[in-house]
């Protein structure tokens, strides 16, 4: 980095005492920052209210400040200089040689300290030149920190043992902690939901200790105890020697993405006036349940499911109270099936149940097939009480509907058929159950069909 200005320095001395002004204005010269020949390169002001001026005025590239003037001393010095002209570094000139008050100075905004009739021309020369770079690296510092102040995305910063040491003020938008209340703290610590494994976590940990970044999404805590979802990337902070310093953690809220990619989901794979899988979803979870059935000899079995007493319910009431009795149905399928097994509605009073893993035995899956068909065809004739909407001529009252059902069925291994045919076995058995007087279950081998 090239630590000096290209156009000739302008040096400010607020200084009282002449004799040590000369001493200033020859050393500047010696040190090079300024032509020799150049008498106005170092201006001069003999209190403070004059070297604000001066400032204001001139614009200095550097302003050398004695502590003791007669119009003001001390700390108050730097401070009022400092906030005339935040942008101008600071060297203190005092002439106590005082380690409290060097520091005082610092962090009262200077950027060096020199102790009067202890430097030459090239202490002076480097202390000026010093405070230059460090001015740029403190704008530097200041910018960069106004601009994760700015960020959308909550920033932690922690030291090598992952306790907290500085967060964004997005991060406490989106977690409630406030930076005081989570230094010193784990991030686990503050946002951890259980929701995830320790192995989660295990693979977290080996791949950042290891040097290398590592994203994940995962479910988190906010302090006042409610959940968010939150995509989260940790890259570690790795010194010259390979040594980790930090991590440095950067969480982005993803809540209302995965409830829009939530609902996405719903309208592309569920029915929605049911709310059960449709015929894109059977088709994964039917391809799925083959493709196991391949690997372990399981049976699977369809059922294809219609409603027998329907149409005249729709007709005579509409599909408002038609639609309630399909919602009702879908609740008492899904209560005869195990959490594996898919029920699903095919379109209109259609619908197909899925019983996946069932045994290795062809005998045995379809008794336990056949099982559960006639506790389903048993629970859905039971009676539908139905609510009809208030009318202006007749008011709300109760409907007493009776509906069954007729099943088709087909028993299969992963080896003996695909999706489509199974759905096309159990559809033709279910045609024969209404053939043969409806309200009856058909499995498909019992069919005595060349096809």
């Amino acid at each position: 980095m090239n630590t000096l200005p290209l156009k000739p320095l302008s040096i400010l001395a607020v200084e009282d005492d002449p004799g040590d002004f000369g001493l200033i204005r020859a050393h500047v010269r010696l040190s090079g920052l300024c032509a020799k020949d150049d008498k106005e390169a170092v201006i001069w002001a003999k209190i403070l209210a004059g070297g604000v001026v001066a400032a204001q005025k001139s614009h200095p590239d550097i302003i050398l400040l004695d502590l003791s003037l007669p119009d003001s001393a001390g700390m108050d010095t730097v401070h009022a200089m400092r906030s005339a002209h935040p942008g101008t570094p600071i060297v203190v000139l005092t002439g106590h040689d005082d380690y409290d008050l060097a520091n005082a100075a610092l962090q009262a905004g200077a950027q060096d300290y020199l102790v009067k009739g202890h430097f030459d021309h090239n202490a002076l020369g480097r202390a000026i030149r010093y405070a230059l770079v460090r001015i740029q690296l403190e704008s530097r510092l200041r910018l960069s920190e106004v601009a994760l102040n700015a960020v959308a995305n909550g920033i932690v910063i922690t030291d090598q043992h992952a306790q907290i040491e500085w967060v964004n003020p997005a991060f406490t938008r989106l977690t409630g902690y406030t930076l005081e209340e989570a230094i010193g703290n784990k991030p686990g610590d503050l946002v951890k939901s259980g929701h995830h494994s320790e192995s989660f976590y295990q693979d977290m940990w080996q791949t950042i200790l290891s040097g290398q970044a590592w994203n994940a999404e995962m479910l988190n805590r906010r302090k006042d105890g409610s959940h968010y979802d939150e995509s989260l990337h940790i890259t570690p902070v790795i010194s010259e020697n390979g040594s980790i310093l930090h991590f440095v953690a950067i969480m982005q809220d993803i809540t209302e993405r995965k409830r829009t990619d939530e609902t996405i989901r719903n309208l592309a794979f569920y029915d929605t006036l049911t709310k059960l899988p449709n015929r894109r979803l059977l088709n994964e979870h039917l391809n799925r349940a083959i493709a196991s059935s391949r690997r372990n000899n399981h049976y699977n079995a369809l059922m294809f499911l219609d409603l027998d007493n329907f149409k005249p319910l729709n007709d005579t009431y509409g599909h408002v109270i038609g639609d309630q009795l399909l919602v009702e149905a879908a609740h008492r399928l899904k209560a005869c099936v195990r959490e594996i097994d898919t029920v699903a509605r095919f379109g209109g009073d259609e619908f197909i149940i899925l019983l996946s893993e069932l045994t290795e035995n062809e005998s045995e899956s379809t008794i336990q097939t056949g099982i559960i068909a006639e506790k389903i065809r048993d629970i859905l004739s039971a009676p539908y009480f139905l609510k009809t909407t208030p009318h202006q001529i007749m008011p709300p009252h109760s409907i007493e509907h009776h509906c069954t059902a007729s099943i088709g069925v087909s028993v299969f291994t992963g080896h003996s058929t695909t999706a489509e045919t199974a759905i096309l076995q159990a559809d033709k058995a279910m045609y024969q159950a209404k053939e043969r007087g409806r309200n009856l279950v058909v499995f498909n081998q019992d069919l005595h069909d060349p096809d």
